[in-house]
């Protein structure tokens, strides 16, 4: 069994993932691809993401049972005496540096909003 759960992904990375997996809701993906189609669509995932963030997790034979991926999240996984734990930043920690892809600024129909030009 295998979930994918997107948030703010292009909508033809939803539309790519429908081929193999079902859209159960908004951006929640679930199926049972092989283990070579699983990391060639979370290969995918992680390309064509955009700003967009991806969890990935599957079935597999470990003492909890499932194993998990993370792509752009805060929450990353910890292994702690073999168990996979979620490691997720403290309420108020200050946010992570912001990425060579994120744009600061103003956007140019913000500008001509303040500003009153078209």
């Amino acid at each position: 069994m295998t979930v994918i759960v997107l948030t703010n992904c292009p909508a033809g990375l939803r539309g790519f993932l429908t081929r193999w997996l079902f859209e159960i809701s908004a951006g929640v993906f679930i199926g049972n691809p092989s283990a070579r189609i699983r990391d060639v669509l979370w290969h995918e995932v992680q390309q064509y993401a955009g700003q967009g963030r991806a969890l990935l997790a599957h079935t597999t034979n470990n003492e909890q049972g499932y194993t998990f991926r993370t792509f752009d999240h805060t929450w990353h996984s910890v292994d702690h005496e073999g168990l996979t734990l979620i490691n997720r930043p403290p309420v108020g920690a200050p946010a992570p540096a912001a990425s060579a892809k994120d744009k600061t600024g103003w956007s140019k129909a913000s500008k001509r909003r303040r500003f009153g030009t078209r």
